[in-house]
């Protein structure tokens, strides 16, 4: 099996004016080592697509977006469909992050619906599973994951380059809390197997952890033989927690 390359993605969520965003795009860029064997993207808000696609331009640096909506076009106020996340310079884009199914009522059929418009304009997914505090702690952390793949992946073929899995635990997501390196691993080995049952095959798939990431714990995650990357959120904003967490990677 070839190897998998890591995928660590940094997740701005509603952070960074225009000149804020092009200056940590630029801080990235030229700190993240040349000759790197990890994969690098960048998610900032909508507003900053744009200006990041021109900092990141020339550079193996991926953009991604952190939603999208499942129609190409229409009247549909205040949302932007993967045609457009197309045409600004997108590779990647985010769904079903916690924060969406907390905030703004996503389900995993809605999140179906985002993932197949997503792939259909050829852009690639990044689909976001994981646990509540009350889930974990009444031992329903399997039960809860596999309904989000099965129902968030229903009737799709995504080959492994459409389609990256991040696993975060809702509870370690903004708090500090972080699953110990053996409890992200178990969750990211039934993934595989899950994907595997519902896909065909699950070892060429990337899985990336997510939830409170740091440089003092991203090298141990990362060395887990089921765990292919991050998806990072408060380190991305600062580039002297992002760079080392890309450089953990290799």
């Amino acid at each position: 099996m070839t190897e998998r390359q890591p995928l660590i993605a940094g997740n701005w969520k509603m952070h960074k004016t225009l000149a804020e965003a092009r200056t940590l795009a630029r801080a990235i860029r030229q700190g993240a080592a040349a000759g790197r064997w990890a994969e690098v993207a960048l998610a900032p808000p909508y507003t900053a697509l744009a200006a990041v696609a021109e900092e990141l331009a020339g550079s193996e640096i991926r953009l991604a977006a952190q939603d999208t909506f499942w129609e190409k076009q229409g009247a549909y106020t205040g949302a932007i469909s993967p045609l457009m996340l197309k045409d600004v310079g997108c590779h990647y884009v985010i769904v079903g992050h916690s924060e969406r199914r907390q905030f703004f009522g996503e389900t995993n059929h809605t999140v179906n619906q985002k993932i197949k418009a997503t792939l259909a304009v050829g852009l690639s997914v990044i689909l976001c599973v994981g646990e509540t505090k009350d889930e974990r702690e009444g031992g329903l952390t399997i039960l809860r994951v596999a309904e989000q793949l099965q129902e968030g992946l229903a009737g799709l073929t995504a080959a492994p380059e459409q389609l990256v899995i991040a696993y975060e635990p809702v509870w370690a997501i903004g708090t500090g809390l972080t699953a110990t390196p053996d409890q992200a691993q178990e969750v990211h080995a039934f993934i595989r197997a899950e994907l595997t049952r519902l896909l065909g095959v699950g070892a060429p798939y990337r899985i990336q952890y997510g939830g409170s990431v740091t440089p003092d714990n991203a090298a141990i995650l990362l060395g887990q033989p089921d765990i292919d990357g991050a998806l990072v959120g408060g380190a991305s904003l600062k580039p002297e927690l992002f760079l080392p967490i890309i450089a953990a990677a290799g």
